[in-house]
């Protein structure tokens, strides 16, 4: 019998496959459709530091408005419902995804610098979620910030959360620092639950009809899965913290990749927009059968084999593959 539990912040999964945040979890029909398809856990879509930031001035300045007037003006005071904010709707939908579904809800909130917008996970954590998916985009541009800087912001922001909240926390990264490992242990010495490789930055892309600068999406591919790949197998086995790979898994063989870098999980989301949900159990099967061939028993079983602590030579995860990639390119006139 085949096992493909793992476990993944201190949860118990049924299988390593998580929907990863998108437009997928906007509504509960289809965060349905993804548990009975067979994902074992879900992050919900982002909430955004500038969401909520925007929203607690609006409500300061709905709960002040004509405050300063004669004391009639007491009576113009909207009613809650008039100011709802989306802030709202995302802890109702909590609470809802919470009551009708049986696997772990991870609620994501997404910002770039230290503030009050993070004692917003508290009111996650109220509303049911399992855990918090910080979820830290930056692009540094101000010439005169150092790098040291830039990490002691992200490690401030983690600092924030966690004194907000008692449920686990991951922390999805990009792979821009100059020592990833190092801001790894770190994190890691700070008692982060896990850390998701790795954030997708989208670039903007010019139209010259209108002369604007516009956003571009572009679905990940498996050669995506290269970079975090990499980063875990080097990764694994040198932090406590659980490590989860994100971006470029498509197939049931990223999957089967993923777990013997030293992932716990495999996040899914590019393949489950183009594809539809239905994909999960496809990949599922496929892993079923490649473990059967190749005489696995457990998911367990695999994780970290292929990792650079255990691989006999360590040198291939650094400046050697590099140097082998480069003599494999065969030139053609």
């Amino acid at each position: 019998m085949i096992d493909l539990s793992t476990n993944y912040l201190g949860f118990p999964l049924k299988n390593p496959l998580v929907a990863s945040a998108s437009p997928l979890s906007y509504e509960l029909d289809d965060m349905k459709r993804m548990e009975d398809n067979g994902i074992s856990a879900i992050v919900m879509y982002s909430l955004f530091e500038e969401q909520l930031l925007k929203e607690k001035f609006d409500l300061h300045h709905h709960l002040n408005f004509g405050t300063n007037s004669f004391a009639e003006s007491l009576t113009y005071f909207p009613e809650p419902e008039n100011f709802e904010t989306g802030a709202d709707g995302y802890l109702e939908h909590i609470r809802k995804a919470k009551a009708s579904l049986s696997i772990p809800i991870i609620a994501s909130i997404n910002g770039n610098t230290p503030g009050t917008w993070t004692e917003f996970a508290k009111l996650m954590q109220e509303a049911g979620a399992d855990a918090i998916e910080l979820n830290i985009y930056n692009v540094p541009t101000d010439p005169f910030m150092s790098g040291a800087q830039v990490e002691e912001s992200f490690i401030e922001i983690l600092r924030e959360v966690k004194l907000c909240v008692n449920i686990p926390i991951a922390l999805k990264l990009s792979p821009y620092f100059s020592n990833l490992t190092y801001i790894a242990r770190r994190f890691d010495d700070m008692g982060v639950d896990s850390l998701v490789l790795f954030n997708r930055f989208y670039q903007p892309d010019f139209d010259l009809e209108h002369l604007e600068v516009k956003p571009h999406v572009l679905l990940s591919t498996p050669h995506d899965l290269r970079l975090p790949l990499r980063w875990i197998a080097i990764l694994y086995g040198r932090i406590k913290a659980d490590l989860a790979i994100t971006s470029g898994v498509h197939k049931s063989t990223d999957v089967i990749k993923s777990m013997m870098a030293g992932a716990r999980i495999a996040m899914l989301c590019s393949v489950l927009l183009r594809d539809g949900v239905g994909v999960i159990q496809t990949i599922l099967d496929g892993v079923r059968e490649w473990m059967e061939v190749q005489e696995y028993e457990s998911i367990q079983q695999m994780q970290g084999s292929m990792s650079q602590i255990n691989c006999e030579n360590p040198q291939e995860f650094e400046r050697s593959q590099y140097m082998k990639a480069l003599h494999s390119i065969h030139l053609h006139h």
